[in-house]
């Protein structure tokens, strides 16, 4: 069974930068692809980015383009979010999320605990 542990998060002000990371297990890393998500209290997860696992190519959603930043390692089954310029609506819960990518994004199926951003103004 696939297992995601994300880490990272925290209260920050506007303007500042966080990496998140994910560390995996299960033994079936390198069958999905890897990336994030966030949600936001009563919606529906909203995908951030995906990479893909042979050559690490970042995939983005329009919203993340320009301020986060996906990356692999694939020796340590990690998979990192570096997030720059945090505004305020970036608050959120952030999943990590393995799974198939389609339709350019990523279909999450293992998920992580989540783990909490919050930036003040």
């Amino acid at each position: 069974q696939v297992q995601l542990r994300e880490s990272g998060g925290g209260l920050v002000q506007a303007g500042d930068s966080l990496t998140l990371s994910c560390h995996t297990s299960g033994g079936t890393y390198s069958t999905f692809a890897l990336g994030w998500f966030r949600q936001f209290p009563g919606k529906e997860r909203e995908y951030v980015a995906a990479i893909g696992w042979q050559f690490g190519s970042p995939y983005y959603a329009d919203s993340s383009k320009g301020r986060f930043t996906i990356s692999i390692d694939n020796f340590n089954n990690a998979v990192y979010l570096q997030m720059d310029n945090l505004q305020p609506e970036d608050t959120a819960v952030y999943y990590c999320a393995a799974g198939s990518f389609s339709q350019e994004r990523l279909w999450g199926r293992y998920w992580g605990q989540g783990t909490q951003v919050t930036v003040s103004s």
